[in-house]
Parts: C-alpha cells; structure tokens; sequence
C-alpha cells in the first residue's frame, strides 16, 4: 500500500504491533538472551502470526473482489504487483548477507536458489543465516498458490454450481490437514532426543504445519466478498469482535507462555491465534469501533515500514550491540535498547524510501491494480 492510499487506523495499529513484537522478541532472542521485555518479548512471535492472519485477509481480498468484478482478475498483474511489492527489499537484503560478512556473523547461510526459490523453510536449520525469512517464504508460497487455487475453485463451482460450499469445504479441511499434520509431527517429536530442534526444523518453519493463521484472514476475507449479511451483522458489533479477539489471544498466549512446545497448544494454538487475530481485524475495519478509529502516535508509519523493519531489525540489532558492548553498555542498559530499536526503526525507514518506495511508484505506474485489461474492441 502506498503512503497515499486510503488507510485504516486500526490495520495500522495491527500491522504496527506485529512488527514490534517481533522486534522485542528478536531482541531477546538473539541479543540480550534475557527476559528484557517480560512476557512481552517471550511471546513476541506472534507477530509473524499477525502479520499471517492480516496478509490473508488482505491478499484474499483483493482475489475474491477481483473475482466478483464483471472485468475478472488478472493472475499475471496480480503476480506482477506481489514481486514489485516484496522482491526489490527481500533482494537488497539478501546481497548484505551473501557480500558483507560481518551482517551475517558466524550463522552459515544457505545456497542462494533457496532463497531465490523461497524454499528456505523447508527443514530448515535452526541459526541459520536469515533464518527470519522463513515466514517471508510462506508468504510467498501463499502469493503463489492462492490465486491460482481461487481461480480453479471459481471455474469448478461453475460447473458444479456450488462454487462457495467448495470454497468453505476447502477451507475447513485446510484447517483440518494443519492440526493433523501438526499431531503426527508431534508424536513423531517426542521420541527425539533433540526435541526444540525438531520442534523449530520440521514444525514451527513449516509450510504445512504454519498456514492456520494465512487461512483464517482468507475466511475472513470470503466472508466479506460473498456474505454481505454476516458480515454486516459482525461490524456492527466491533468492540465485542474485539474483546472477543483479545480474550482467544489471551487464550493462546497464556497456553504458549506455560507451556509452549506440548501437544495440545502445538496443535491447537495456531488455530486459537489464528480465530482471535480474525477477530481483531473485524475489530480493526468495522466502523465506529474503537480500534478502527484508534490512532496511535507513530503506528501509521511503522505499519508502512513494517516490511522493511522486518527484514533488517535482526542483523542491524546483533551487529550493534556488539558495537554498544566494545563501548562498555551492555545488551540490557536503557542506552543499548533505545540505540538498537532507534536503528531498526531508521534502517527500515531507509530500505522503504530507498528501495521499496521507487518500486511502488513503478507498480502504481504500469500494473495499477489485479484487474484483467480491458479487451479492445473489434474493428468494423
């Protein structure tokens, strides 16, 4: 979305606390390794989980509106808008980590075409190099995958004349196949001897086992396109979708904090998140809600720079504090985390202005949106 475009305060302030989650669990994880935020920054990754639940409804969107028009979605403008969007900063970043040693530090990185490829995820190595872009690979694989299984389901429901019974049936299903792919993975875990490394390697990195969250905005998002009626009965109601929201949230956070690797949350939990982040979002578009029409001072350009921060917070923040400890301040004095969050927030801000902004002008420029040209008429 560019700076000019309409903007919902309450996806902002969404979108704006997902990235700082993510950054104050980093933070804790890969710097301080201390309970430097609490409980906050333990449960920080969640903020993937958010970010999941916001590109489904979003992206979902945009297909099913596309879908609904008289003048049809272009699968290769929509394709062409995604890469502009997210390729231009991902590539940036990946050259700082394959030409400058020291951004990567001693993490070994993988062969590039898995990262060209965003297949990095499968299986992949705990501490490995970049390792936090295997969220951005599911997210592709779902750019990828969802419009072209859109655009099948819409031409099998024509033919069967059932095309949304089709499309919840697959839906729920999809949710299914995650939790028993997540049980048969766990039972499969607990006769290893290196539980959290499988645990991290071939569940909470995996495609299969992490879409829960993708799904439930894309519910959301067909909710909105093909049941006006419910959806109207929902936004009326905003602050209770909310509170109802927070309360799953809390939920599933207060499962994950006690015990976030057993069986049940592991194979539940994501569902949990996904239901009560689904809920929130209604929240956050409903009008007259409080969070629709919550402005937070600062949210609405940290929501622009999320992408950005996202992928240099990590490496920007470990390569720092380094720098911080040489001066004689730990990972844990107040000067260490105000310098560290203020560089996460400045490099992203100069990835977007520098790269990601010129790129959005381009698409703006020559794929203006998901609709099919126009067919030119023919000569009489």
């Amino acid at each position: 979305m560019t700076a000019s475009s309409t903007r919902i305060h309450g996806l902002d302030t969404l979108r704006a606390l997902a990235v700082t989650l993510v950054v104050l669990h980093h933070y804790v994880l890969f710097v301080s390794d201390a309970p430097t935020f609490g409980w906050v920054g333990e449960i920080g990754w969640v903020g993937v989980d958010l970010f999941f639940a916001l590109s489904g409804y979003l992206i979902g969107r945009q297909i099913f509106a596309g879908l609904s028009r008289p003048g049809g979605f272009s699968l290769r403008r929509f394709y062409a808008r995604r890469l502009l969007r997210t390729l231009p900063n991902y590539w940036v970043v990946l050259a700082l980590y394959f030409l400058w040693p020291a951004f990567r530090g001693t993490a070994p990185l993988l062969p590039l075409w898995e990262y060209a490829a965003f297949v990095q995820n499968f299986a992949l190595e705990p501490g490995s190099a970049f390792s936090h872009s295997w969220s951005l690979a599911i997210e592709e694989q779902f750019y990828l995958l969802l419009p072209a299984l859109a655009l099948l389901g819409t031409m099998l429901g024509a033919l069967l004349g059932r095309s949304l019974r089709l499309a919840w049936g697959a839906i729920a299903l999809a949710f299914l196949a995650g939790m028993l792919v997540r049980a048969s993975l766990w039972r499969e875990m607990a006769a290893q001897d290196h539980q959290l490394y499988f645990y991290f390697k071939y569940i909470y990195y995996s495609s299969l086992c992490r879409f829960d969250e993708l799904l439930a905005g894309v519910a959301l998002a067909l909710l909105r396109t093909h049941h006006a009626g419910a959806w109207a009965r929902l936004t009326r109601h905003g602050n209770l979708m909310g509170a109802l929201g927070l309360l799953a949230c809390a939920l599933a956070f207060y499962f994950y904090l006690d015990d976030r690797y057993g069986f049940g949350i592991t194979v539940f939990g994501f569902p949990l998140m996904g239901l009560g982040f689904a809920l929130l979002i209604v929240s956050a578009v409903a009008p007259g809600s409080l969070l629709r029409d919550l402005r937070v001072p600062g949210a609405g350009p940290l929501a622009l720079w999320s992408y950005a921060i996202y992928l240099l917070h990590k490496p920007l923040c470990v390569l720092a504090a380094g720098w911080m400890r040489e001066l004689g301040f730990g990972a844990e004095h107040p000067l260490t985390i105000a310098t560290l969050l203020a560089l996460s927030v400045l490099g992203g801000w100069l990835l977007y202005r520098l790269v990601e902004t010129p790129f959005m002008l381009l698409r703006e420029r020559y794929v203006p949106g998901n609709a099919a040209p126009a067919l030119s008429p023919a000569p009489r």
